[in-house]
């Protein structure tokens, strides 16, 4: 059974929204599911800083034994920083998917939008759990 934080916001496409310090930031990555699915993670492809998306933009690639898929920004925002620790080492993202895995950090340009993305208990519906 896959692991689903009750304080986060969740897309249908396996991307997770989680809070920070500052309300306006919040950080993206996937989820415990979408690196189980995924399999051993070895690259992934992130934007620059100051790169701006609408919500559910293509912001990167994730890179897998098994498939390459893309990666939907949940929120439309800017970039504020990247996780270059995935750069080193991209399987941070299969063994701390919520925590050292991130992969972006972004400015909401609309907080109302966090609204509009699954709770917890929606994308355990979705996934099946």
């Amino acid at each position: 059974m896959s692991e689903v934080p009750e304080s986060l916001h969740y897309t249908e496409e396996h991307e997770y929204v989680k809070p920070t310090a500052d309300a306006s930031i919040v950080l993206v990555g996937i989820t415990d599911y979408a690196q189980g699915e995924l399999g051993d993670v070895v690259y992934v492809d992130l934007p620059e800083v100051g790169a701006k998306f609408s919500q559910m933009d293509v912001f990167g690639t994730i890179e897998a034994v098994k498939a390459v898929s893309d990666l939907f920004c949940p929120v439309a925002g800017e970039v504020t920083e990247v996780n270059e620790a995935l750069e080193g080492d991209p399987g941070l993202v299969n063994r701390d998917p919520y925590g050292d895995g991130w992969m972006i950090k972004l400015q909401v340009r609309n907080p109302e939008d966090l609204g509009q993305l699954l709770t917890a208990a929606d994308y355990s519906s979705h996934i099946g759990e």
